[in-house]
């Protein structure tokens, strides 16, 4: 019983988290730092806990470290903000060299629609009712960027179960 509730509690971590850093973006339009060391600290718990081989453990923190870099390059010139590339990078730590093309590729689609959705969105008045809402005023506004941890989220728990970490942990 004690290791059912911890293989579930386990699994449902990182959906969890994710699932927050989607929601603080849409809303503030930021990834809390917090967010992204919770997840990296849990992968370094979890992993572990899980039986995950210390080499894949190895692997998947020289992914992280190396998506880090490249994301880092891209905040520098602009591209992404920098909660972003943080939440990339730890998303990267779960993924893994195995998945992190499948992860940057369902990112990119993801962040396309989300893109495209929102950029429709704001060619159409927003009601005045909506534009109480600071979140979605801010979202409308065409001098606003995009909450692209939505597509990072989204990315990443769909590539999840096809994880290192999901495979031990069912196991």
């Amino acid at each position: 019983m004690a290791s059912t509730l911890l293989t579930a509690a386990g699994l449902g971590f990182f959906p969890a988290v994710m699932a927050l850093c989607a929601s603080t973006d849409l809303l503030t339009m930021t990834i809390p730092n917090r967010l992204c060391g919770i997840l990296v600290l849990g992968y370094f718990l979890l992993a572990p806990a899980f039986q995950t081989p210390g080499e894949v453990i190895l692997l998947n923190l020289s992914c992280g470290v190396t998506i880090l870099a490249i994301t880092f390059v891209m905040f520098a010139l602009g591209w992404i903000g920098g909660g972003d590339a943080k939440l990339a990078a730890a998303t990267a730590l779960w993924m893994g060299w195995s998945l992190v093309l499948d992860f940057g590729t369902t990112a990119a689609v993801c962040g396309g629609f989300l893109t495209l959705g929102i950029l429709a969105a704001r060619m159409t008045p927003l009601p005045a009712i909506l534009e109480r809402r600071a979140w979605i005023a801010r979202l409308h506004d065409r001098k606003s960027g995009v909450p692209y941890g939505i597509a990072l989220a989204a990315a990443g728990m769909a590539q999840y179960p096809h994880s290192h970490i999901w495979a031990a942990a069912a196991a």
